[in-house]
């Protein structure tokens, strides 16, 4: 193991999570209190990471690929309420994402629901799928 950090790669290159659902609706100020899913994506290494995300539903074709970077040794939260290209993630609608990237990366899951005054907030790792 080096001392010098980000010159060792952790993580995964394929990650699911089996689990998504963006609340139509918000209780709180916008945008901090927007409910929302997060997908956080650590990127340890010394390569900038090329990241696509596909998003699959229970009645319909899957979205995607979502392309996005992480430059090397960096974090990125990303929204997925916030997509926009190739489409917008309906809310109410149950989904579930596999994000692959071109480094090995960490993916952390997280949902604020702000439907309700007392607001629920749950993060979880995803699954390293290889």
């Amino acid at each position: 193991m080096s001392d010098t950090p980000g010159s060792g790669a952790i993580g995964r290159q394929r990650w699911a999570i089996a689990e998504g659902y963006i609340p139509g609706w918000s209780n709180g100020p916008e945008p901090q209190m927007s409910s929302h899913e997060t997908c956080c994506i650590l990127n340890a290494s010394d390569r900038v990471a090329s990241v696509r995300i596909s998003v699959y539903f229970e009645g319909r074709d899957p979205a995607g690929p979502y392309k996005l970077t992480v430059e090397p040794r960096r974090t990125r939260h990303l929204r997925f309420n916030e997509l926009r290209d190739p489409e917008t993630i309906p809310p109410d609608v149950p989904y579930a994402s596999v994000i692959e990237s071109d480094v090995p990366i960490v993916v952390q899951h997280t949902r604020l629901d702000s439907r309700q005054a007392e607001n629920a907030l749950m993060t979880t790792i995803a699954f390293a799928a290889d």
